[in-house]
């Protein structure tokens, strides 16, 4: 077992790749990703379909849009860097030691991260298993790698941005397994490059073959680097970094979408990634934030919170849509985020003879549909408050609540049943006490009546209140009312606000 040993992860032509992996319906298309301000764009990505067809880097739009069937796309550094944190938490599974190596690559348009997996051949098996394993997690993730396993870091990161696939270099070869490569792998100054040049060494190994001292007398000090480099031999100490656990997917549209078909359609992508991003710790996703840019600089923001974790792709997905459906967005969307919220999923263990409950999803889909129709403040869970105004409570999202203790049968009670909204009565009043009323339809007269019992409070806001209950045995006929009639003192005015059943 040696005592180090790294694997780096090289994604080349990165802004397309980060444009493709939600789209990936484009991977067949030749897409050609430009960079700059209008009228000035350049290429400055592209996929092997475009390179077929005949895209460089540093075209001009308009020597792009000569090209027949090429697709055209905006670069999205928003994207990219929330696809970077994607290949990052890919390559944090294989292991927790991770150095960003996008600094070495000079070209910009590259996303590589070496790793230590010096001991990790009892969880992985050889490198070449490793290598392979890793980048067949890369492909499910969307990207597509190459990788290079080596004792030497540099080497491992040279290796990787030349080669396509897996290589694995063995211990003491690095100088024979680099000899191949071009001099322009090590992004020299153009001073060195046109010296290089001059002299007639285009390979590294032909570098590797020069005298060190000799070179350095002719180059100076940075020449030890180079011929290190070159050689394989060069060492590097190891800075980790610890990328954050964030579930989170970006798309920026190129043409701001205005209908919600072809909105929910990338939405079902992200969707899909974010539940195999938390699928792959053993997590579901508790909530949605939904975040939309739209033109004009307005932002419209919304939330899906399920009543239980789901991992469901299709479940999360009508929950958006009814959503959207609910809370149209005002304006074309330019840009769309998906933050989830990990949570664990519930288990239930079912009798042998019990029925089968309902899925907790139908659940959730039947409460959006009626919110759609009702509205968002006339579904949910009833929460009283804290005030002593008479029946004053709020709608809240229903929620599981942890299973409680069974309840205890107690003594039969009255149970008063609200009236919504109160039934407007005319009353009769004799020495201040009702002996008579009659509502819409109905007279009664008032056998028992019992009150006035007074509340008032809220006397410093608009909506103040000051009231008096009677509690009323009344007749109409041989059909008996027991109700509570209230009367409204600062507007004179008598209702039927419940009746007790």
């Amino acid at each position: 077992m040696n005592r180090t040993l790294y694997a780096c992860v090289h994604a080349a032509e990165f802004p397309a790749q980060a444009l493709l992996r939600l789209h990936p319906e484009l991977r067949a298309v030749p897409v050609a990703v430009l960079e700059g301000q209008p009228p000035q764009q350049t290429v400055c990505s592209t996929n092997r379909a475009a390179r077929l067809a005949g895209a460089e880097h540093g075209m001009t739009r308009l020597e792009a849009e000569s090209i027949p069937q090429l697709r055209l796309c905006s670069r999205s550094l928003d994207g990219e860097a929330a696809a970077r944190a994607v290949l990052l938490e890919c390559a944090a599974g294989f292991s927790p030691r991770i150095e960003d190596a996008g600094a070495y690559t000079h070209s910009g348009t590259a996303c590589a991260c070496v790793l230590d997996i010096a001991g990790t051949e009892r969880l992985f098996g050889p490198p070449e298993q490793l290598a392979t394993r890793l980048r067949a997690a890369m492909r499910s993730a969307g990207f597509r790698v190459s990788v290079a396993v080596s004792t030497n870091f540099h080497a491992a990161r040279l290796k990787a941005a030349a080669t396509q696939g897996v290589t694995v270099i063995p211990a003491g070869q690095e100088a024979g397994a680099l000899a191949k490569l071009p001099l322009s792998s090590l992004h020299l100054e153009e001073d060195d490059a046109q010296t290089f040049a001059i002299w007639g060494i285009h390979k590294l190994g032909e570098l590797a073959a020069l005298p060190v001292a000799d070179l350095v007398v002719r180059i100076g000090e940075p020449a030890l680097r180079l011929h290190a480099l070159a050689s394989g031999a060069q060492t590097h100490t190891f800075q980790p970094i610890e990328p954050e656990f964030k579930l989170e997917e970006f798309s920026d549209f190129d043409t701001p979408a205005e209908q919600s078909d072809s909105l929910l359609f990338i939405a079902a992508r992200m969707i899909d990634c974010l539940v195999e991003r938390a699928a792959s710790r053993a997590l579901s996703i508790a909530s949605i934030t939904v975040r939309m840019a739209l033109e004009g600089g307005r932002v419209h923001e919304s939330a899906i919170r399920p009543a239980l974790a789901s991992a469901d792709r299709r479940f999360l997905l009508k929950l958006l849509q009814l959503d959207v459906a609910a809370h149209p967005p005002q304006a074309a969307v330019r840009s769309l985020t998906l933050t989830a919220q990990a949570g664990q999923s519930s288990k239930v263990q079912l009798g042998l003879f019990a029925p089968q409950t309902p899925e907790p999803s139908r659940l959730d889909v039947t409460i959006a549909r009626l919110k759609a129709i009702a509205g968002e403040d006339r579904v949910g869970s009833p929460i009283l408050e804290d005030t002593h105004r008479p029946a004053a409570f709020r709608v809240e999202d229903f929620s599981v609540a942890p299973a409680s203790d069974p309840h205890q049968p107690g003594r039969p009670r009255m149970a008063l049943r609200r009236m919504r909204p109160p039934v407007p009565v005319r009353v009769v009043l004799r020495g201040n006490a009702p002996v008579a009323f009659r509502d819409q339809g109905r007279s009664f007269q008032v056998e028992s009546a019992y009150g006035p019992w007074r509340t008032s409070g809220c006397w410093w806001r608009e909506d103040n209140w000051d009231a008096e209950e009677w509690d009323v045995l009344a007749m109409a006929g041989e059909t008996s009312l027991a109700c509570l009639l209230v009367r409204d003192c600062s507007r004179n005015q008598w209702r039927l606000e419940a009746l007790y059943d």
